[in-house]
């Protein structure tokens, strides 16, 4: 890994960032499906769901505070399986995250923005920045984000402040209209999309962090503050939009912006979520490959990683504009297939490393009884 250090206030900024990042422009639409009115309860369920992931995730960083995922990896599987679950774990994360979010950003552009300019035009320009992001390393993306967190929660309290004269608190009701079962599906869409992915962020801290022993404690603070977000971004949604509209409407939360109108003066200002948004995706998708960029350099023992940074970025772009052939496509995949996938990466490979780190713990000991008993 490179020799990069991070404060614990960077990493809590990054681990915002990152956790926000798509959800809060997406995330609204899934869960109102699921839960209608209760989308706001269901999302307060997947922030506890969350945390208790995020100790199974940093129990190993608390126990290795100098190391990172992959290096844990080969030390509890072996060398060489190490580095193939490794190898496969970084195709899986590309093709899972940077690449679709990428296509998000080209998707939402060409419907909502500039519908005549082509997808890949945008997707690429995107690309780019992230690209000369990464390449500038950890520190500089670090300091990018204290510059520009602040001005994301002005403008985020900002339009949550012009939308409550829009409130109608009639739409949260009835609250459990159909009890807790309906709950449970949208708890578990919310931890899948803000907070089983931070497994990526294992591979860039704690060794990149300058106080590596309280980093947990760092990434817990960002947790919370990307949790809070999106959860008043889905009450809002269904406070001011309702549940139906929200759950028909694609970008709920960029809808909600339009509906600010304050005096017949202030009004479509929803530029504002577009960028609010566009912060909190840069950052996701660069942590992204920054992260398996890294990880390719330490499987394959290369000393600096930023000659990978261009052709990994520029695959991103190019898988990016061909992964999800169609809108109802990335639906179904979202609906099927994102959910265990998540799982098994965010929670049973680190809960798999965890039992292994036990049993090797527990091996020595029953070693020294029987040696002593003899």
């Amino acid at each position: 890994m490179p020799k990069v250090k991070i404060s614990l206030r960077q990493v809590s900024i990054l681990t915002a960032m990152y956790l926000i990042g798509s959800a809060i422009l997406i995330l609204p639409s899934g869960m109102a499906s699921m839960a209608k009115q209760d989308a706001w309860i269901a999302s307060l369920v997947g922030m506890g769901f969350g945390f208790i992931i995020l100790t199974v995730q940093w129990q190993l960083s608390r126990k290795y505070p100098e190391t990172n995922l992959l290096s844990l990896s080969e030390k509890l599987l072996g060398k060489w399986i190490g580095k193939t679950v490794n190898l496969l774990f970084l195709v899986t994360l590309f093709l899972g995250g940077p690449a679709p979010v990428l296509h998000d950003v080209g998707l939402f552009m060409t419907v909502q923005m500039l519908p005549e300019t082509p997808i890949q035009a945008i997707i690429y320009l995107f690309g780019l920045l992230v690209i000369l992001g990464v390449r500038l390393g950890l520190e500089v993306l670090a300091r990018s984000a204290e510059l520009l967190f602040p001005w994301f929660l002005l403008l985020f309290i900002s339009m949550s402040i012009l939308l409550l004269s829009t409130i109608k608190w009639e739409n949260a009701q009835p609250i459990l209209e159909s009890g807790v079962s309906p709950i449970i599906p949208a708890a578990i869409s919310f931890v899948s999309i803000a907070f089983l992915p931070n497994i990526v962020l294992m591979i860039i801290y704690p060794g990149s962090v300058n106080r590596a022993e309280d980093t947990h404690k760092a990434v817990y603070i960002g947790s919370l503050i990307g949790g809070l977000v999106l959860f008043m971004i889905i009450a809002l949604s269904i406070l001011v939009l309702g549940p139906e509209v929200t759950a028909r409407n694609q970008y709920p939360s960029y809808m909600l912006a339009k509906k600010i109108n304050i005096g017949n003066f202030l009004q479509r200002i929803e530029a504002v979520m577009a960028v609010m948004w566009f912060i909190t995706l840069f950052f996701r998708i660069s942590l992204y490959i920054y992260a398996i960029t890294i990880g390719l350099s330490q499987i394959f023992n290369i000393k600096n990683y930023q000659p990978l940074v261009l052709p990994i970025g520029w695959i991103m772009a190019m898988v990016s504009v061909f992964i999800y052939p169609n809108v109802p496509y990335e639906t179904q995949f979202n609906e099927k297939t994102w959910g265990p996938y998540t799982i098994t990466v965010g929670f049973l490979f680190p809960l798999l490393l965890l039992c292994l780190h036990f049993l090797r713990k527990k091996r020595p000991q029953k070693s020294k009884k029987s040696s002593n008993s003899a």
